[in-house]
This record gives C-alpha cells, sequence and structure tokens, in this order.
C-alpha cells in the first residue's frame, strides 16, 4: 500500500536522470592532441672549431642576432690577400690607362731635343761637303759619310717623336680590357674571401627561443652540422586527430580551443591544415575515451605571446566551443601545414 507514496518520487528521480543523460548528450566532443614544435636548425656550409658560442638553452634571440662564431685566421688571412691581388689589379689598370709616367715623358722629350740637335749640325756639315766636294777639295767618300750621318739624325729625331707620341696615348684596347678583366676576377675572388669568412659566424634568420644547443665550444663543427635549434612562435602549433566523419566539417581558419593541464582556461587557436589522408589512431593519443580506429591530423596556431607558454610534446585537449574575444590567433598563411617538424 505505500507504492503510490513512492510513485511520485520514482519518477522525479527518473526525470533527474533523463535530464542528466540530455546534459550529457549535450556537451561538446573534446579531442586529444599534443603540442608540436617545428624548429628551426641553424647551420654553416664550412667545417670549423667552434670558438664562441654566444646563446644558452632558454635565450630568446631576435633576427640578426649573432649565434656562434667557428674559427676564422685563415678565412681573415685569405680576405686580406684577395683585397691585396685586388689593389694590384687595380693599380695595373689605371697605368694602362693613362699611358707613359710624367718621368718618362720628360727623358723621350730631352732625347727628342738632343736628336733635333745632332740632325741640325749634321746638316750644316752636310751642306759644308757639298761645297768641298764641288771645289774638288774632298774625295766623294767623306760627301757620303756626311749625308749618311744626316740621314741617321733624321730618322733618330722621327723614331723619337713616333715614341713621345705613343708615350702620351694610353695602352692598347685590348691591354685595357684585359686588364679590366683582372680587375673584375680579383673583385670576385674578394667576394668570395668575405663570404667565406661571413659564413663562420651565424646569426638568427628568425627570432624566438633557443630550445636547444647541439655543440660545445672547442668541437669540431662539421659543414652543414646544426649547432643551435631555434623555436620560433609561429612554428608552436597544436596536433590534435579528429574521426573521419568529424574532419568533413572542419575547415581552414576555423575557431578553436584549446586547453592543457595546469592552463587557467582554454586560449583561442585556428586552423591551419588539415591532413588530406586518414590514418591510424596514434598510440600517443589512443585511451578509453577515444577509441576511433581512423583519424585525420589537424594542426592549428596560437597567438605569439599565447605559443611562448606551450612546450613541444605538452598534451592538449581540443573543442570546437566558442571562445570568448581574447588575443588574436595568427591567420593560416600558404605554407602552413604538412611539415612534420621537429619535436
Amino acid at each position: 500500500m505505500k507504492m503510490p507514496r513512492l510513485l511520485p518520487a520514482l519518477c522525479l528521480f527518473l526525470s533527474g536522470l533523463v535530464c542528466l543523460a540530455g546534459c550529457e548528450a549535450e556537451k561538446p566532443p573534446v579531442w586529444q592532441g599534443y603540442v608540436e614544435g617545428e624548429f628551426v636548425y641553424v647551420a654553416g656550409k664550412i667545417a670549423g672549431r667552434l670558438d664562441t658560442l654566444s646563446v644558452a638553452r632558454g635565450d630568446t634571440v631576435v633576427v640578426g642576432q649573432a649565434l656562434y662564431a667557428l674559427e676564422h685566421g685563415y678565412e681573415d688571412r685569405s680576405l686580406a690577400l684577395a683585397e691585396a691581388d685586388l689593389r694590384r689589379a687595380e693599380s695595373d689598370l689605371r697605368d694602362k690607362e693613362k699611358g707613359l709616367r710624367p718621368e718618362e715623358i720628360d727623358q723621350i722629350t730631352a732625347d727628342l731635343r738632343r736628336a733635333k740637335a745632332s740632325l741640325s749640325l749634321s746638316r750644316l756639315e752636310y751642306d759644308r761637303r757639298v761645297r768641298l766636294y764641288a771645289s774638288k777639295t774632298i774625295a766623294k767618300e767623306e760627301l757620303d759619310a756626311a749625308r749618311t750621318a744626316q740621314s741617321t739624325d733624321q730618322e733618330q729625331v722621327k723614331s723619337l717623336e713616333a715614341k713621345l707620341a705613343t708615350g702620351r696615348l694610353a695602352s692598347r684596347e685590348d691591354q685595357i680590357r684585359a686588364a679590366q678583366a683582372a680587375v673584375d676576377a680579383a673583385r670576385q675572388a674578394v667576394g668570395q674571401a668575405r663570404w667565406n669568412l661571413d659564413q663562420m659566424t651565424q646569426r638568427a634568420g628568425v627570432g624566438g627561443l633557443v630550445y636547444d644547443t647541439l655543440h660545445y665550444r672547442g668541437e669540431w663543427v662539421a659543414a652543414g652540422s646544426p649547432v643551435v635549434a631555434l623555436l620560433p612562435p609561429e612554428n608552436v602549433k597544436a596536433r590534435f586527430f579528429v574521426p573521419e566523419a568529424v574532419a568533413g566539417a572542419l575547415s581552414r581558419g576555423q575557431d578553436i580551443r584549446v586547453s592543457w593541464d595546469g592552463g587557467k582556461e582554454p586560449v583561442a587557436a585556428r586552423i591551419s591544415y588539415i591532413a588530406p589522408t586518414v590514418e591510424y589512431t596514434p598510440p600517443v593519443i589512443y585511451s578509453q575515451d577515444f577509441r576511433e580506429k581512423l583519424v585525420i591530423m589537424v594542426e592549428a596556431v596560437f597567438a605569439p605571446d599565447v605559443a611562448a607558454r606551450l612546450h613541444p610534446g605538452q598534451p592538449v585537449d581540443v573543442s570546437l566551443a566558442s571562445v570568448p574575444a581574447s588575443v588574436p590567433v595568427p591567420a593560416p598563411g600558404p605554407g602552413d601545414g604538412g611539415k612534420a617538424g621537429g619535436s
């Protein structure tokens, strides 16, 4: 006879269960993921001993900041030698462009004056010998000798006049072109030597966190071997996996929210990449709450100040619930997505 009294309470209890079930059903889905960092490894093209390491793990660097320097004594001397060769080639070119030096011109001018004076004397002597020969005072051989001396002096004057005119001119065009080519080659050698020297000091091409240093001072660094690993804020991403049935509803540029253990509240992010193929759920993601076998990988980017608080490999939870207006997140660029990166 007590059943009628219990019936209202039972109905109320069942109604509560239905409401709770409805609320649970309306809870937005949450997908598991992790933070991914795409590192920038700084290396040089020339081998050498690591002499200076200007940064340490945890430092923040800006674009153009010096990171490390290798030994460069050989490169310094090579540049000095190349610059000396350039100066010599330029001096040779200037010499060929301006002809003989003033002192050499003065010497030729003095020789020409001397030759003209000798020609005047030989002409007088020849004229006198002609008169003496006409009066049958001298033999014909003496007249011939005077004529020969006059001709010799006249040719000497012509030779010196031509030499003086040539000395006042620049060198031939082919010689000048050869000298100019030597200058160009020397300049290229200087550029190559300076580039080799610059390669011994590596600077940051991007700003960000010094995530790791891979060599110690005094170690030999092979050509192409990274010395510093940088993590720019724009290279910090959330990588998560959604069921294939859900991926069709997502799009690049779509806003999401990301939370993690220890975070005060979810932060805004924006989808930058959706993988074009499906894959099996990675072991690091698989759990009792996430038992989908075929999933699609999605990446999202953060605002720089949010990215600075995250760490590669850190587990995160992702949902599509709206995020209150806060720090803006960067829009996905044409280069976003697809790279596996380091982690």
